[in-house]
């Protein structure tokens, strides 16, 4: 305590007991705190025992910051050149990352923890994970003890702002400095070429060493949970993609491998490993599809997933905004297309809308996506399928049938069907409702002609919409949506610009077990010898050669197929037409004979459809009465609206 002016004798007695009782609270008081601080200090340092303790006087502070190591808002970045003879890092480049919050506190000496684990392969963890060298610990004026992580500077960039710079492809080149021992690590033999080549190699290597340095986490119990190109950072030193600091990985087994818990960790490794592979599935796609750079477009993106919808239909749900604007075309697309759509099937499988079906890292790594030509990869039936649909789908974008391409499709339309998954009726009565988009149909096309119809109908997409009222029956409602315009005048081959609308057919279908029979017909020769029995037999032929042989689970063409039959009720037609053609009923009745001219006749006439052939989440083929085949693929189009 103090005192202004000369107290009494009284007073000087009286108050220098009171100064010498405060004087020994605040000494007391001081030495408590000093004692609490150490004793802090002391716990941190028993905690932390295995890594080095810095102190600030170690560094140099330099004056700038990479752009790349932005950290939280309860972070201080600074970047540093350790000045310390005795260290092994002495003149080395680190970052110091000072950790404000109790939160952020708890995620540096987690980050520290987990080197411990890491400890017994330690040249993996250098190379795959962001390196914590120590930690600089001091106190504080306020009491409380100030932490600062110590680890390792990789760069300038994150994986994230790598992407975001106009020269990305050739910069991340020289950075890896890529040469024929850098591509022979993916199964490539090449370097250079088109762009699309050099960008699908370098993913090819960074995803792989992403995945790598995943799976050594997930093999030592623990999942990173932070899997974002912000955090992932690539050393132009090793060229090898470092993970993070490791601050919030979790352990998949909380109380040990005890009996009792043991479902439960099972259950908690299953679902964390599942979280990581579906934040390394969203890394890919932002790498692939630049679009997906857009916070706008992303959201819609992870919107789709989130909603439920199968990640096997997001080609036909992207297709409707990816930029197209570039003379060769979308990179990305093109990327994801090759290999009879390999890496569409690798994002949907590490997007999965259930994490027990999410691939893991292994099995990740010996996908044909991420493997070169160089490997050969034995593909599972699964991916056959896939490749067979993705094939026929981008032939039907080609939109022109010559006959190669329509003698193609049946091929791949008949593979399909023979390596049908889901042939029993409850995988139909599952899989089958939803909205499809028609594709191709097998039947009679119009092609080039100079007919002049009387009513110039331009047809857009035609929907078949599947129903299904209760799952105490079979039953299920068809709807066949057919969106046309309708063009006036005589610029109608400039000018599309119409009168819309809209023809509706409805029907209810009950679906049971049927089989598909092959009727053996003779030969024939002449003019006529391309109908079904002779695509069937070069089918026969083809599946007989060595290429199918291990493929198809038939050792000679089959006589019948299981199907699912569909049998039609009544059918009731209704169609919309914009003013002022509205009121016209020859100009209606002008518009349905052209439409039903330009159509497959089960599209108008849905009695014409008796059977399912082959259904999974993404493709349909129902067959007509006629024999011919339709071709379907799931629609998004209600989940995209809004992205143009």
């Amino acid at each position: 305590m103090r005192f202004i002016g000369k107290p009494s004798n009284l007073n000087r007695r009286q108050c220098w007991g009171v100064r010498c009782s405060s004087a020994r609270k605040a000494v007391s008081s001081m030495g408590s705190e000093e004692n609490a601080q150490t004793v802090l200090l002391d716990s941190v340092e028993e905690e932390l025992e295995h890594v080095t303790r810095f102190k600030i006087s170690n560094f140099k502070i330099l004056d700038c910051v990479s752009v790349g190591l932005g950290g939280r808002t309860d972070e201080v970045i600074f970047e540093a050149i350790v000045k310390d003879t005795n260290s092994p890092l002495n003149n080395t480049r680190v970052v110091l990352r000072r950790l404000t919050s109790a939160q952020a506190q708890r995620r540096g000496k987690r980050a520290i923890e987990v080197l411990k684990k890491l400890v017994r392969r330690r040249i993996m963890y250098h190379s795959y994970s962001m390196q914590v060298h120590g930690y600089i610990s001091s106190p504080t004026s306020s009491g409380r003890v100030s932490f600062t992580l110590v680890h390792g500077y990789h760069g300038s960039f994150s994986l994230r702002h790598w992407l975001r710079q106009s020269d990305w492809l050739p910069t991340l080149e020289a950075t890896l400095a890529l040469d024929e021992e850098c591509v022979r690590r993916v199964g490539d033999d090449t370097v250079g070429g088109p762009a699309v080549s050099r960008q699908l190699r370098l993913i090819r290597i960074l995803m792989r060493d992403l995945l790598i340095g995943v799976n050594y986490l997930h093999s030592h119990g623990l999942a990173h949970t932070e899997l974002r190109l912000e955090n992932v950072h690539i050393s132009p030193v090793d060229r090898h993609i470092k993970v993070g600091i490791l601050g919030n990985a979790a352990d998949f087994y909380e109380n040990g491998l005890n009996s009792s818990t043991l479902d439960n960790n099972l259950d908690r490794r299953q679902m964390m490993i599942a979280f990581d592979m579906r934040c390394v599935g969203f890394m890919i796609a932002k790498m692939v599809l630049r679009e997906l750079m857009d916070p706008f477009i992303f959201t819609k993106f992870k919107s789709f997933l989130t909603k439920g919808n199968d990640p096997s239909c997001l080609r036909e749900f992207l297709l409707q905004f990816l930029s197209r604007n570039s003379p060769s075309g979308n990179s990305g697309l093109q990327i994801l297309d090759r290999n009879w759509g390999a890496g569409w099937n690798l994002l949907s499988l590490l997007l999965a809308t259930k994490p027990s079906k999410r691939v893991s890292c292994l099995d990740a790594l010996r996908h044909p996506f991420l493997c070169g030509p160089r490997w050969r990869v034995v593909p599972s039936m699964d991916i056959i399928r896939w490749g067979l649909g993705s094939t026929a789908v981008r032939i039907t974008e080609e939109y022109i049938y010559g006959q190669p391409q329509r003698s193609r499709l049946a091929h791949f339309i008949e593979l399909m069907e023979m390596l049908n998954p889901n042939s029993k009726p409850k995988n139909w009565l599952e899989l089958l409702p939803g909205k499809w988009r028609l594709l191709y149909c097998t039947g009679r096309h119009i092609g080039l002609t100079l007919r002049q119809p009387n009513a110039r109908v331009l047809i857009g997409d035609v929907r078949l919409t599947v129903s299904r009222a209760s799952k105490l029956n079979t039953n299920l409602s068809f709807t066949s949506e057919i969106g046309f315009k309708i063009m006036i005048g005589k610029d109608w081959p400039h000018d599309k610009t119409g009168i819309s609308g809209k023809l509706e057919v409805n029907s209810l279908f009950r679906l049971t077990a049927g089989r598909r029979l092959y009727l053996k017909e003779e030969k024939t020769t002449g003019w006529f010898s391309m109908g079904p029995s002779n695509i069937q037999g070069s089918l026969a032929r083809k599946l007989s050669g060595r290429k199918w042989r291990k493929a198809i689970p038939f050792k000679e063409f089959p006589s019948s197929l299981p199907a699912a039959k569909l049998a039609s009720g009544d059918i009731e037609v209704t169609m919309n037409l914009g003013e002022p053609l509205n009121q016209n009923i020859d100009t209606a009745k002008n518009a349905v004979q052209e439409i039903r001219t330009q159509l497959p006749p089960e599209m108008f006439d849905l009695s014409k459809l008796v059977c399912g052939t082959y259904v999974d989440s993404r493709l349909l083929v129902l067959r007509g009465v006629n024999g011919s085949a339709l071709l379907f693929t799931r629609s998004c189009d209600d989940e995209s609206s809004g992205l143009v």
